[in-house]
């Protein structure tokens, strides 16, 4: 049986593509409840495939995973809006496994500002 290098490399992409498309979740994982966290940032990125924060609360650090780049850039939170130290509260759908820290936020608020990620999700 003979292979052109077509075939190879559109085989050799598929684990790639089925990577790609776990890391892109949605929102599956976040449809327990719905809580605000307040605490400080202890690191910021922004970027592919979700901006996320590490926020820092009394129960732990916490992962905080935004829109994609183009929606929380359209929230009006763009890099520079917070740094690593500053203060938040966050409102948003915890991890359904209990034993993770980790929310999709909806809202941040820092330094007075808020910023509605997910307006049509918000559910206070």
């Amino acid at each position: 049986m003979t292979f052109t290098r077509a075939t190879v490399a559109a085989v050799a992409a598929i684990p790639l593509l089925a990577t790609a498309a776990l890391a892109h979740h949605g929102w599956s994982w976040a449809e327990a409840d719905q809580i605000e966290l307040d605490g400080v940032i202890r690191e910021i990125f922004i970027g592919p495939p979700h901006p996320t924060l590490k926020l820092e609360t009394g129960e732990g650090l916490w992962t905080i995973e935004l829109g994609n780049p183009r929606q929380t850039e359209r929230s009006g939170f763009i890099e520079g809006s917070a740094k690593t130290g500053d203060s938040a509260r966050v409102l948003g759908n915890r991890s359904q496994d209990r034993d993770e820290k980790r929310l999709k936020a909806v809202r941040l608020t820092i330094g007075g500002k808020t910023y509605d990620v997910y307006p049509e999700r918000i559910n206070r």
